[in-house]
């Protein structure tokens, strides 16, 4: 080594000495309750606006509430240690069936559209939209906003909340989203319950809109190594794709229990 390069060498590593001595900007702390929500809100503004998040996401984020419901939610997910029989009859899967096959039929243009896109067959997405809204028909009445940033301050889980509050924000930033947009419990939005995350990745339009939805839902589980005319029950190649959408098993075998009912026709829903 030359002189030079020693000297080099000396001045860097001083330099990094005085870094590694300079003081850390702390991150917005979590909590276990509304009491340090409203300092949290202000520690984590600062911080999004330093990573590039514009003020009208900014004045969204400052005008959520502590969301109560939603907590109470998240400790309350008792439905997911039912037995799988046990499951398909809380969230109603004969309906779901029954209903499916009739959608599958009036709307088998946009099912084969989607299909010859995505290489996905109509079963599990009518199982998928039916298990997640009834159709529709229960897309949740939360804030979004609220509820995903009081997730990212609860103590319980704010890494992976963090990360959904930072796309709601760069959704709302970018019009797709708005501090008034409603959801579910835990900040899912639209006909078929996509987190921000999954909208800015794999969202094909309005997700209110029910054929945006399923081409979204389609477009996940293709983007989740789902393959053209593989089979989705466990065990199958496709099923790895349910797995992704939903983390709960039981979730997952009623979604491809349903799927092929509905895709099959014919039978009871409870049918094996």
């Amino acid at each position: 080594m030359t002189k030079g390069r020693t000297v080099a060498t000396a001045v860097i590593g001083a330099a990094a000495l005085l870094l590694s001595l300079a003081p850390m900007a702390e991150a917005a702390q979590c909590g276990n309750g509304p009491g340090g929500f409203e300092a949290w809100k202000r520690e984590f503004s600062a911080e999004a606006q330093g990573k590039g998040i514009g003020q009208t996401a900014i004045s969204a984020l400052m005008q959520t509430n502590y969301a109560s419901a939603t907590i109470g939610a998240d400790r309350s997910q008792h439905s997911f240690s039912l037995s799988l029989d046990q499951f398909l009859a809380k969230r109603g899967a004969t309906t779901i069936v029954a209903r499916g096959r009739s959608l599958k039929q009036s709307q088998a243009a946009l099912f084969a559209s989607i299909e010859q896109r995505y290489g996905v067959p109509p079963g599990p997405l009518i199982a998928i939209w039916g298990m997640e809204t009834g159709f529709g028909s229960q897309r949740g009445n939360q804030n979004m906003l609220s509820s995903i940033a009081t997730l990212a301050y609860d103590c319980r889980r704010p890494e992976f909340f963090t990360d959904q509050l930072y796309a709601a924000l760069k959704l709302i930033d970018r019009g797709t989203l708005s501090g008034a947009t409603r959801g579910s419990m835990h900040g899912e939005v639209g006909q078929t319950q996509f987190m921000p995350k999954n909208i800015l990745a794999y969202g094909t339009g309005n997700l209110e809109v029910s054929a945006n939805a399923l081409s979204s839902t389609a477009n996940f589980l293709k983007a989740h190594g789902w393959r053209a005319g593989a089979g989705y029950q466990p065990g199958e190649p496709n099923f790895a794709a349910i797995e992704a959408w939903n983390a709960a098993g039981v979730y997952q075998k009623a979604i491809a229990l349903m799927g092929r009912q509905i895709d099959q026709g014919g039978g009871a829903a409870a049918a094996r």
